[in-house]
């Protein structure tokens, strides 16, 4: 049972620091039912999750499932600094009231995969706060700027000559300071945390709480183009939120080579049962299109339900395997004639005119399931169905 759960625990996982301290956890769990403490922080920066956050939220589960108390640390106090991890310019400060908006809805799509009876939510400003200017002080002793340029973001920064702000040299310390305050046993995040993980290593020592939490690191889950890490500002996310036909649509539109490093860090399937699945296509037994699906009912059903999932697979499969158009669009309308661009940016299937105009002419965008060839096209009094893709509709009537 131990080595099944060891097993479970390591797997997709990219890199583990102290992996004996997790056996020595694991063990004290099955032998004695001793409990212990996992701890993962995000900082409410925006108001939705996607699943490159859950990642790290099902490896949490399955902490739990092996007797973890989950420490959901919501960095209400350090969103207002900015991680700079990654970043090459200090990052936008946000405000008290958009990080208690983003933090609530945190707390509400988390509970989708996470035991609310073996969670602990908590806020760092609770114990940030209190430190004052004389806890602050004592903390920077503990770090010197040399050892805090070998971070490579700085590193890279310094050298460039961009700035970087005394507030961005606290920030790792500061989530350092959330282990020693939290006393956590293992600490969980993605790669490009490394350096704030070891921190919290380095500081439970420093402040001689009698342990040193052991470290698991995940890889940054890449996201629809397959290149680049999932995240909103490149809309390549599949949203926690996202409506089931979105959510199932865009699983469907992963390459099939993606598909199975989703399969790996999202999947609840065992490694043998994915392994099954990759010989299955493989030899020609199992179509790559049925194991994806396979993946996209899961996920949709996991963030909303079975029922809604198999209900987002008949319209996939009515709009697009027999070229129908969806039951439900969202209506538009417009007083007098309309350029082809204009509407497509007016009825939210393009970002800009521009865009319009790069979709008409790759083919991407249909009037009436014809595809269209003129970008200006005006659009006189009528009703009609526009499309972008496969997955984007609206109806609009000009009058």
């Amino acid at each position: 049972m131990l080595q099944e759960a060891l097993k479970e625990i390591k797997r997709g996982a990219a890199e583990i620091i102290d992996n004996e301290r997790i056996e020595k956890l694991l063990k004290a769990y099955f032998d004695n039912k001793e409990t212990y403490t996992v701890k993962v922080g995000f900082d409410p920066t925006a108001p939705d999750l996607h699943l490159g956050h859950t990642v790290l939220l099902q490896k949490l589960a399955i902490f739990q499932k092996y007797g973890a108390k989950i420490q959901f640390l919501i960095g209400d106090f350090t969103a207002q600094i900015g991680d700079p991890t990654g970043k090459s310019a200090t990052r936008k400060t946000l405000s008290a009231f958009q990080i208690q908006e983003n933090a609530a809805s945190y707390k509400e799509q988390v509970f989708k995969i996470l035991d609310p009876l073996k969670t602990e939510v908590v806020f760092n400003s609770e114990w940030i706060n209190p430190l004052g200017a004389s806890g602050m002080l004592t903390l920077t002793t503990t770090f010197n700027v040399a050892r805090m340029l070998e971070r490579d973001d700085f590193d890279k920064r310094y050298k460039s000559g961009t700035s970087i702000s005394i507030s961005e040299f606290i920030y790792p310390l500061l989530q350092g300071y959330d282990s020693v305050h939290l006393k956590s046993d293992i600490e969980i995040g993605g790669t490009d945390q490394k350096f704030n993980l070891l921190m919290g290593r380095h500081l439970q020592r420093a402040y001689e709480t009698g342990k040193e939490q052991a470290v698991l690191m995940m890889p940054i889950l890449e996201g629809l183009d397959g290149v680049q890490k999932m995240s909103k500002s490149l809309n390549n996310y599949i949203g926690v939120a996202d409506e089931p036909n979105d959510m199932f649509g865009k699983v469907l539109s992963i390459s099939d080579e993606l598909m199975w490093r989703y399969y790996e860090l999202l999947s609840a399937k065992t490694l043998s049962e994915i392994e099954a699945l990759k010989n299955g296509v493989a030899d020609g037994s199992l179509h790559p299109k049925k194991v994806k699906e396979e993946l996209a009912l899961e996920i949709t059903a996991r963030f909303h339900s079975e029922v809604l999932a198999n209900e987002a697979k008949m319209e996939f499969d009515r709009v697009h395997s027999n070229n129908q158009i969806p039951t439900e669009i969202e209506e538009f309308s417009s007083d007098g004639e309309i350029s082809i661009t204009k509407a497509l940016v007016d009825c939210n299937l393009a970002p800009s005119t521009s865009q319009a105009r790069r979709d008409i002419k790759q083919g991407a965008a249909k009037i009436n399931q014809e595809k269209i060839d003129n970008e200006h096209l005006q659009l006189r009094s009528g009703e009609y169905i526009l499309q972008v893709g496969k997955r984007k509709f609206a109806k609009l009537k000009v009058s």
